[in-house]
C-alpha cells in the first residue's frame, strides 16, 4: 500500500475484492464496503433471502415484483440473453447448479440429464412486466443466475457513488471486474493479464488504463480435470457443456464495467476471428485474447496500452 492510500480487502460474492482509496478515509471505505453487500444481497443465487432467489423459487408459480435495480439489471440481461446467436444466458441456471464447477464439482453429468436441464433454459420464457415490475420464470424448475453480469453492475455503481463523494483517483476490483477513477501519480493504471493455469502471481503482461474498467473472464478461473480433459465454468447454453475453442481467456477494456461482463462472454462465444469482426463495429469496446497457441490478440490499443512481460507469448492484432 503507496502513502497516502487506503486499502481495504474482503471476500463477497465468491471473490475476493479491493478497493483502494488514495485519500486515508476509512468511514468512506466502510460505507463502500455496506454499499457491496447491500448490492450483493439483491443479486445472489447463493444464500436466501434474495429478490433473485424469489423469482427462482416461484418458477412455473407466478410472477414476482422485485425492486427497480433488481429489474433493471434482469431485463438488460434478458436483452442480451435473447440476441441471436448469444452464448450470454442468464437463465441458464440449472446447469450450473448441476455442473457445480469451482463449487466441489468434479464429474461430467450424463447427457440425457444435461438435455433435460437445457429444455429449462430459455431466456424467452422469463417474462418480464414493465409496468407491474415483475419476473416470471414460466416452467418449475427455471432458474436466473446474474452472475455473469452482476459484478460489472457493481462495479459500476461504486464507481458512481465515488464521484458522488468527490473521489478522482481510485480503483474497485470485485474479483476480475476491475474499475478505475482518474490515475494514481499522474500514470495510467497497470492492470496485470494473468498466465493461464499458471501462478496467482504469473502474469503474461500489463494493461495500462486510465477511467477505463478492465474484466477478464477465463477457463483457468473455475475448472476440473478428468481422463485428461478439463472442464471449466464457461458454459455453452446451446450444449449444456463448456465452451470449446482456441481461447483461454477474453479481456475486455470498456468505459463500464457491466459492458465487460457482457462482452467477455458474448465474445468468448463467437471466437476470435467473428469477434475482430463485431469490434470493429463497436468503437467503445476493446478486447484482448490469450488463445491456446500462446498468443495475445489485441483488437486494438486506443484506450489503453498493452506491455508484454512473458517472451513465450507473442502479440498481434490490430495494434494502435
Amino acid at each position: 500500500m503507496s502513502a497516502g492510500s487506503y486499502a481495504y480487502s474482503a471476500v463477497l460474492m465468491g471473490s475476493p475484492i479491493l478497493l483502494k482509496l488514495f485519500e486515508h478515509d476509512e468511514a468512506l471505505a466502510g460505507r463502500v464496503f455496506r454499499l457491496i453487500k447491500h448490492q450483493e444481497n439483491l443479486f445472489t443465487v447463493n444464500r436466501a433471502p434474495s429478490e433473485v432467489m424469489a423469482i427462482n423459487h416461484a418458477a412455473g408459480l407466478h410472477p414476482v415484483v422485485v425492486s427497480a435495480p433488481v429489474y433493471q439489471l434482469i431485463k438488460r440481461a434478458s436483452e442480451v440473453s435473447t440476441r441471436a446467436g448469444s452464448c450470454f444466458n442468464f437463465a441458464i441456471g440449472p446447469l450450473v447448479k448441476r455442473w457445480k464447477i469451482g463449487f466441489h464439482g468434479n464429474t461430467v453429468p450424463p447427457e440425457s440429464e444435461l438435455q433435460a436441464l437445457l429444455a429449462l433454459t430459455d431466456p424467452h420464457q422469463v417474462i418480464l412486466d414493465d409496468a407491474a415490475q415483475s419476473v416470471f420464470l414460466q416452467q418449475a424448475g427455471m432458474e436466473i443466475d446474474l452472475g455473469a453480469i452482476a459484478k460489472g453492475y457493481i462495479a459500476d455503481v461504486v464507481r458512481d457513488y465515488l464521484h458522488q463523494q468527490q473521489v478522482t483517483n481510485a480503483l474497485i476490483n470485485l474479483g476480475g471486474n476491475v474499475q478505475t477513477l482518474g490515475h494514481p501519480a499522474q500514470q495510467a493504471w497497470g492492470i496485470g493479464l494473468k498466465k493461464p493455469f499458471a501462478g496467482p502471481d504469473a502474469l503474461i503482461g500489463v494493461i495500462h488504463v486510465t477511467h477505463q474498467s478492465v474484466v477478464t473472464s477465463g477457463v483457468y478461473e473455475r475448472y476440473f480435470e478428468l481422463a485428461g480433459r478439463c472442464y471449466h465454468h464457461i458454459l455453452d447454453p446451446r450444449t449444456g457443456y463448456p465452451l470449446d475453442n482456441e481461447l483461454l481467456s477474453v479481456t475486455i477494456i470498456s468505459d463500464d464495467s457491466i459492458d465487460g461482463d457482457i462482452w467477455t462472454t458474448l465474445l468468448y462465444g463467437l471466437g476470435v476471428e467473428k469477434s475482430l469482426v463485431c469490434l470493429q463495429e463497436m468503437p467503445h469496446i476493446e478486447a484482448i485474447f490469450v488463445t491456446r497457441d500462446g498468443q495475445v490478440i489485441c483488437s486494438s490499443q486506443h484506450k489503453y496500452r498493452f506491455t508484454l512481460l512473458d517472451d513465450s507469448y507473442r502479440v498481434t492484432g490490430n495494434i494502435a
